[in-house]
């Protein structure tokens, strides 16, 4: 879709809306009402949250994955919102909603599907899971280029480089640099990792986000995801996509040109930033975020990531440059394992060992068909799982 083509007000399905991502979708739209208009949501099983924003919102379709939750959301919605439910109830939203952007804020492959199928309908992709670009990156961005539709990245630090950039020739980026808060453990040694507890893991010095992407910052592996992400949105080798910590996150990314000039985006942690500027580009729209007062902030740090104390970016670097099914292999890996952390069945610092043992065993396929993909994550969550039984 050609920029003169956006429509000036956004009709957005919501998929993951009870989690923060759409949480602070809603809270966009509210802010500027004239740009953007909610007009479907999807959920798994909150259903207390979803019956909320369904009543706020006012939209008609709805999808809950669950089942069970579905049952009950249809006794407590009127009659007149339709709920589809299973997983399947995401690709029926998707085709009956009228929207002309769908936002991605699904944690894990469940996006997936849903994303490739909005694509195929000629909707624009706002994209704040990171799984959809790993998994299958190549495919998603041969897809939108041959339907001519958009993919806008809402993750924090895809957005910042999508701003800096400008549409520039990928020939003029010397580096894409993406800033990294250095999570809870940015001065630990390996040492001290080994005795790392869930509940030290799940506490953000930043961001308040799901447990899962918690962990993966915790880890780092969250980085690491954005690393491959980033070389497929922006068209850039690995070689050329690198990571700086930066514990403030008031530097969002940054873009250093062949010309040795460095652009950054900076604005306080707060996602609603991000999600506007996919949703009104190429505009800027006022609202009330707050603006950044330069004289309280005072002073800005950075420093190297410690690739040998969180070797998830050597992981996620090195599955980047081979591309095929690895990726994939590696994602799903992680997310079984971290699931087995959060149920204390496994040490944080097995996390990336078994990611990696995982990774080691896969016989990688090049340019894979989504069938390939999809055989690839279930074959890593398998043996992810046999690794992680302790």
């Amino acid at each position: 879709m050609a920029e003169s083509q956006r429509p000036h007000r956004r009709k957005v399905l919501v998929l993951g809306s009870t989690g923060s991502i759409g949480h602070s979708a809603l809270k966009v739209a509210k802010d500027i009402p004239d740009r953007m208009e909610i007009v479907g949501l999807a959920a798994h099983r909150s259903v207390e949250t979803i019956v909320k924003q369904v009543t706020e919102t006012g939209v008609k379709q709805v999808a809950i994955t669950d089942p069970e939750a579905a049952k009950q959301a249809r006794q407590l919605l009127s009659p007149e919102v339709t709920i589809f439910d299973g997983s399947e109830g995401l690709m029926e939203l998707v085709r009956a909603t009228e929207a002309d952007m769908v936002l991605v804020a699904i944690v894990g492959t469940a996006g997936l599907a849903p994303a490739l199928e909005a694509i195929e309908l000629g909707k624009d992709l706002a994209v704040a899971s990171k799984e959809i670009l790993v998994m299958a990156g190549e495919a998603v961005m041969t897809a939108a280029q041959r339907k001519g539709v958009w993919i806008l990245p809402v993750d924090s630090e895809h957005n910042a480089i999508f701003q800096c950039l400008e549409h520039r020739d990928p020939a003029h980026i010397r580096r894409l640099l993406l800033t990294a808060s250095g999570g809870p453990f940015r001065k630990s040694t390996s040492q001290d990792l080994e005795q790392v507890t869930v509940e030290q893991a799940l506490k953000h010095p930043t961001w308040n986000m799901g447990r899962k992407i918690t962990i993966d910052s915790a880890t780092m592996f969250n980085k690491g995801l954005e690393m491959i992400e980033a070389r497929w949105l922006f068209g850039v080798p690995m070689s050329r996509v690198d990571v700086v910590v930066h514990p403030q996150s008031i530097v969002h990314s940054m873009v250093e040109f062949i010309d040795s000039s460095v652009i950054a985006q900076l604005s306080h942690s707060d996602m609603c930033f991000p999600i506007q500027y996919a949703v009104t580009w190429p505009d800027r729209v006022s609202n009330t975020l707050p603006p950044l007062d330069f004289a309280k902030l005072a002073s800005l740090h950075f420093e190297a990531p410690r690739e040998d104390v969180f070797p998830a970016l050597r992981l996620a670097r090195h599955a980047g440059e081979k591309g095929g099914t690895l990726p994939a292999v590696m994602n799903a890996a992680n997310e079984v394992v971290v699931e087995a952390f959060l149920h204390e069945q496994i040490k944080f610092s097995d996390i990336w060992r078994t990611v990696e043992q995982v990774m080691d065993k896969h016989e990688n396929i090049e340019h894979p068909s989504l069938e390939a993909i999809i055989d690839a994550d279930a074959w890593a969550r398998r043996t992810a799982e046999t690794l992680s039984v302790r």
